[in-house]
């Protein structure tokens, strides 16, 4: 059997950043402004041309702020490639997958990256509820398949999961310690189960706002209110809810509850009702709350 070479944090040169939406973006300027060449894999061009546009945007305001200097910022830029195609990923020596949420998906850009990348390369998923197993198996590398999920937005909250699976190698797992304290981000170790620790738990109280507005508990701007001003959160659940999107909320509950098996997590009808009428919160003008054109909130 071929040896396969080992590889640590200082021969990590090129990172590949699979999907240039709102997570895709945060990831790659965050790889970038860690000094690493990053290849950006988004296959729609009117996604990649944003995500191209909104990358310079974001580094011209870290320079306006005084976070980096003129001359970091070009070194930054300079680092940023983007391209169609997985197979361009062939160059990298480290993958962050943040493509759409969806099992199917991931799985199959998993078994492409697997046949693409050299048997060294590991493999991470920014997923929120995907199950890594699954990815494993659809792998020759079950040793490499590790989760790195950042939180939104990727390059500014410091807090990162990581998850692992028993297949999981020490080796592979150090790694991606250190590159996430590199990244200036401050990891947690979660194992492979649903939803994994932050997204369980937001998911949670989600849900059970929704269940309290459902049966009549309280008004859902009060709801709001109790948890921004007696909880000191900066958003509301049923507001956060409708910034996620309700399809998203939902299908990370029923992953919850298909997981786990338990009664507790079964997604609110109410919020089954909603995404059934295709009231998807902001992205479409109504959820929850009803909202402008620019995203901000229409009073009822």
């Amino acid at each position: 059997m071929k040896k396969v070479k080992k590889v640590s944090l200082k021969q990590l040169k090129t990172i590949g950043v699979i999907g240039a939406g709102q997570m895709g973006k945060g990831i790659a300027q965050v790889c970038a402004q860690s000094g690493y060449n990053v290849i950006v894999v988004e296959p729609y061009e009117a996604m990649l041309q944003k995500s191209q546009k909104d990358l310079h945007k974001n580094i011209a305001r870290a320079e306006e702020l005084g976070k980096i200097k003129k001359k970091e910022k070009e070194s930054i830029l300079s680092h940023l490639r983007y391209e169609k195609e997985l197979e361009s990923l062939a160059e990298a020596d480290y993958v962050i997958e943040a493509a759409v949420e969806s099992e199917a998906v991931k799985v199959d850009i998993f078994s492409r990256l697997d046949k693409i990348c050299a048997p060294h390369v590991i493999l991470t998923t920014n997923t929120s509820s995907v199950r890594l197993g699954k990815l494993a198996s659809a792998t020759q590398r079950p040793d490499k398949i590790l989760g790195m999920h950042f939180m939104y937005p990727a390059q500014k909250m410091k807090l990162l999961e990581i998850i692992t699976t028993p297949a999981t190698s020490d080796e592979s797992y150090q790694i991606v310690k250190e590159l996430a304290i590199k990244m200036g981000k401050t990891p947690i170790t979660v194992s492979d189960s649903p939803c994994f620790v932050t997204s369980r738990l937001i998911q949670t109280l989600i849900n059970e706002a929704i269940f309290c507005l459902y049966q009549g508990v309280s008004s859902k701007e009060e709801i709001d209110t109790a948890l921004k001003l007696g909880m000191n959160h900066p958003m509301g659940p049923l507001e956060l809810a409708d910034f996620i999107g309700l399809d998203v909320v939902l299908a990370m509950q029923q992953a919850l509850y298909n997981g786990f098996q338990d009664q507790k997590y079964r997604p609110c009808p109410l919020l089954m009702s909603l995404v059934e009428v295709g009231h998807l919160g902001r992205k479409t003008g109504r959820g929850f709350y009803t909202y402008n054109q620019d995203g901000s909130k229409k009073a009822d």
